[in-house]
């Protein structure tokens, strides 16, 4: 999940660097909720981890 994230943050910045904006902001858009998924899957994750042990 988080590779995905990255991989369209960096088409994100080739878009911006070449002037396609809309495509840019789509990119970085996806990029944000891909990231804040990959976020909420890890805490959910660490705090089940916790429970389990405890």
């Amino acid at each position: 999940m988080l590779h995905y994230a990255v991989v369209f943050l960096v088409i994100a910045l080739i878009a911006a660097v070449f002037g396609f904006g809309g495509i840019a902001a789509g990119a970085a858009g996806i990029a944000k909720i891909l990231f804040m998924v990959f976020i909420a899957m890890a805490v959910i994750t660490f705090v089940i981890s916790l429970i389990r042990k405890g």
